[in-house]
């Protein structure tokens, strides 16, 4: 018997950002091969990074982000893992997977390996329920159901546009946190998918995360952040908090929880103080403004959203710091850069006819 075509085969790109070779992948190599990998290399662009044989793959480095962007790859973070959402940016499939190269295949109680490809798919392609919470978790999971006094005109739900996996192993833990609690563990497996809420913020984790990227790709910007920037490890949340407020708006779903991953490295808490020091005094102002941040009903495209949230963070933020004037700018430029390497209408048309498919770099 043949064995079954993978979920989103041709319809799923798997976004990598590292700085070495990715030997990591040998394990995923069961759940990854059948897929083509986005791989942006941060970091010194003269270094040769080392891929395994038999995956599909393209690699982008430095040089290859200023070729393509030109002045545009300013918007790009530099030795930062907030290079990755330019591999968001040249694919050309509908959904994301974007894990790090720290991040191992996990088991469950039972000893069985968890494929979080298929379990990422898989909660993308079911509905979410951000208007009313169902308090067995997700509704639509077998062996589930909506419970009594669940509004029936609600149970169709609505699209979901992320799914945000977990990790067991070294918790996805703040400097201070990791300096109290440097021996904490995460050894609790939860077999549960959730919808977050309309008008509740979350800490996105960006090492385990999926989304689509037809739905809500623009809005997965990582900001600003590393080399030159006041400010590190608050990439993966901007975009979190950025995507909430638009998914809010367009009514469009974010569910967390399976699947995980292992997360086999503990970064250093100095080094990583060092980077959030801003972060951990300006998110106190930060999450009020988007708790607050309203877009009006004109917005109708993540772009338009886009563009209008990143008017707010300029007239609500800089008061904070000059950097936000300059991040609100990068948020403009993000979306001048995906509307020109993602045309719409006529142009993606002629553009799919005149470069055919995808060629994995040499």
């Amino acid at each position: 018997m043949a064995a079954a075509t993978p979920l989103l085969k041709d319809e799923l790109d798997i976004v990598i950002p590292t700085i070495r070779n990715l030997d990591f992948l040998e394990m995923w190599r069961p759940f990854f091969q059948p897929y083509h990998l986005i791989i942006v290399q941060d970091g010194d662009p003269s270094k040769t990074i080392k891929v395994p044989e038999g995956f599909d793959y393209e690699l982008y480095n430095r040089n290859d982000i200023n070729r393509i962007l030109g002045p545009k790859a300013s918007c790009i973070s530099f030795k930062d893992s907030a290079c990755r959402c330019f591999g968001y940016m040249v694919s050309k499939k509908k959904y994301i997977y974007t894990i790090d190269d720290d991040c191992f295949v996990a088991k469950d109680p039972s000893g069985k390996e968890i494929n979080a490809l298929e379990q990422h798919i898989k909660n993308l392609l079911c509905p979410s329920t951000p208007h009313f919470f169902n308090t067995l978790y997700d509704p639509y999971r077998e062996g589930a159901d909506f419970v009594r006094g669940y509004p029936f005109s609600m149970r169709e739900g609505a699209p979901t546009a992320v799914s945000h996996g977990l990790w067991l192993n070294i918790p996805d833990y703040d400097a201070p946190t990791q300096l109290v609690k440097p021996h904490e563990r995460n050894t609790r497996y939860v077999d549960t998918v959730m919808t977050i809420p309309k008008g509740t913020l979350f800490p996105m984790c960006g090492m385990n995360l999926a989304f689509d990227r037809e739905l809500i790709g623009p809005a997965m910007y990582f900001g600003l952040m590393g080399d030159g920037q006041p400010i590190g490890r608050y990439d993966d949340m901007w975009a979190g908090w950025c995507t909430k407020v638009i998914c809010d708006h367009l009514s469009l779903g974010i569910k967390t929880g399976l699947p995980y991953i292992w997360h086999s490295k503990a970064s250093n808490p100095f080094v990583n103080l060092k980077k959030e020091y801003n972060g951990i005094f300006w998110q106190e102002e930060i999450i009020p403004f988007f708790q607050a941040a309203t877009l009006p009903k004109e917005c109708k495209t993540v772009q338009q959203c886009y563009l209008e949230l990143s008017k707010q963070v300029k007239d609500k933020l800089s008061k904070i710091d000059p950097y936000f004037t300059k991040l609100g700018d990068a948020m403009v430029t993000w979306i001048e850069a995906w509307d020109e390497l993602n045309p719409t209408g006529e142009n993606l048309a002629k553009l799919s006819i005149s470069n055919g498919p995808a060629k994995a770099a040499k």
